[in-house]
């Protein structure tokens, strides 16, 4: 299996394990190039997986997943480089901004930012992705709500 293939397919599987912990995986399309993005309490993810890409599994930790793929016809896509800025306010208005760091597996490349999540919040994140060659942007903005206990 190629490794965008094995990423997205971790990822759905964790949505299909885990329905109240994670949503379904989301994506935007602008122009030449699709987003994928997907937020979720780090508790969900195996164990050897967390190890693997050093996450820190917990309770009361988020992650966000990042994915920028130029559309190429007849294929599900080719993970580009991208500038990635994400950040995040909870229901209150506080705000954080979230590092992320570049995860390549094979041909895969993605985006992961771990963050602090307290129970019963919802947090609003923007994502602002420029892939590598582009002089656009794009943003995207989504909700996720996370339960710890």
């Amino acid at each position: 299996m190629q490794p965008v293939n094995r990423i997205i397919t971790l990822l759905a599987g964790l949505v299909l394990l885990f329905p109240l912990a994670a949503t379904a995986e989301n994506s935007k399309t602008f122009g030449q190039y699709v987003i994928h993005y997907n937020a979720l309490a780090t508790d969900v993810l195996p164990p050897q997986v967390a190890r693997q890409y050093q996450i820190t599994r917990s309770r009361n930790r988020g992650m966000i997943n990042i994915t920028v793929l130029k559309n190429i016809l007849g294929s599900p896509g080719q993970p580009v480089h991208a500038q990635v800025e994400v950040s995040a306010r909870n229901l209150a208005g506080q705000g954080r901004a979230i590092r992320t760091r570049e995860i390549r597996d094979g041909n895969a490349i993605y985006y992961i930012g771990e963050f602090g999540v307290a129970n019963e919040e919802t947090l609003k994140f923007r994502v602002t992705a420029r892939p590598q060659g582009s002089q656009e942007s794009v943003e995207v903005e989504f909700s996720q709500d996370f339960y710890t206990q």
